[in-house]
C-alpha cells in the first residue's frame, strides 16, 4: 500500500492526524503532503476530509447512513435520530441509530443501544480502537484487525494467517475481511489473495451492517 493510500484509509477512519501503521509514530501533514507528492486535487481532498473529521469530533455530528447528509444530534441522551431528508424522500419517518449507524430498531428514546445485533458500546469501542494488521498473504495489505460481520454484526478478528475471505461462525456467510463485500461479489474482481477493486474498507464505526 502506498503512503497516499495508507493516509486515505486513516482519513476514512475519521482520524485528524496521520500515523505510521507499524510504529504508531505521528506523521505531520506537511511531511505527508511532500513525501506522498500529492496532486493539487488530492491535497484539497485531504484537507477537506481533515476539516470534516475535526468538526465531527468537536460537535456531535455524523453522516446519515441513508443519504449521507451531515446531521447534528440535538438530544444527546437519545440514540434514535431522524433524518429529515430521508423522511421527505421516502415519505415515511426515517430514523437511524447514532451508535451503530443502522436504521433504528426497537423502542425509543434509548441512550444505551438499539435492537440491531452488535449495537453496544463495547463492540463500538473495539471497532474504533482496534489496531491495524498486515495480511502478508494478501499483498501485505493493512486493514483493521477486527471487523463486524457485514451480515449479522458479530465481531471477527483476523489472525493474519490465510486469505482475506472469512466465514462468520454465527450466520455462516462469507465476506471479504478487507473490503467487507460478500465474498462472491469481491472475488468477481480479485482472488482470495489479491485486493479487489474497492481496496480497503475503513473501520466500521460509521459503517452500515446489513441485516
Amino acid at each position: 500500500m502506498s503512503l497516499t493510500d495508507c493516509c486515505k484509509v486513516q482519513l476514512l477512519n475519521g482520524e485528524m492526524v496521520f500515523k505510521c501503521p507499524l510504529c504508531e509514530k505521528e506523521w505531520p501533514y506537511e511531511e505527508v503532503r511532500k513525501s506522498a507528492k500529492l496532486t493539487n486535487d488530492e491535497r484539497i481532498g485531504f484537507e477537506d476530509v481533515l476539516g470534516t473529521n475535526a468538526a465531527k469530533k468537536l460537535v456531535d455530528i455524523k453522516d446519515c447512513p441513508g443519504c449521507g447528509t451531515i446531521i447534528q444530534r440535538v438530544h444527546t441522551t437519545n440514540l434514535a435520530v431522524e433524518c429529515l431528508v430521508c423522511t421527505k424522500q421516502t415519505g415515511k419517518i426515517y430514523e437511524f441509530c447514532w451508535q451503530c449507524q443502522r436504521e433504528w430498531k426497537g423502542p425509543r428514546p434509548r441512550k444505551d443501544q438499539c435492537d440491531n445485533v452488535g449495537c453496544n458500546i463495547k463492540d463500538q469501542e473495539l471497532l474504533k480502537d482496534c489496531s491495524m494488521v498486515t495480511l502478508k498473504s494478501v499483498q501485505n495489505v493493512q486493514c483493521p484487525a477486527i471487523r463486524a460481520c457485514p451480515f449479522c454484526g458479530v465481531l471477527i478478528e483476523h489472525l493474519k494467517v490465510g486469505c482475506k475471505i472469512m466465514t462468520c461462525k454465527k450466520c455462516h456467510k462469507d465476506f471479504c475481511f478487507v473490503c467487507l463485500k460478500p465474498s462472491k461479489e469481491c472475488l468477481e474482481t480479485s482472488t482470495h489473495f489479491v485486493l479487489c477493486s474497492d481496496g480497503v474498507a475503513p473501520k466500521q464505526v460509521e459503517a452500515i451492517i446489513g441485516d
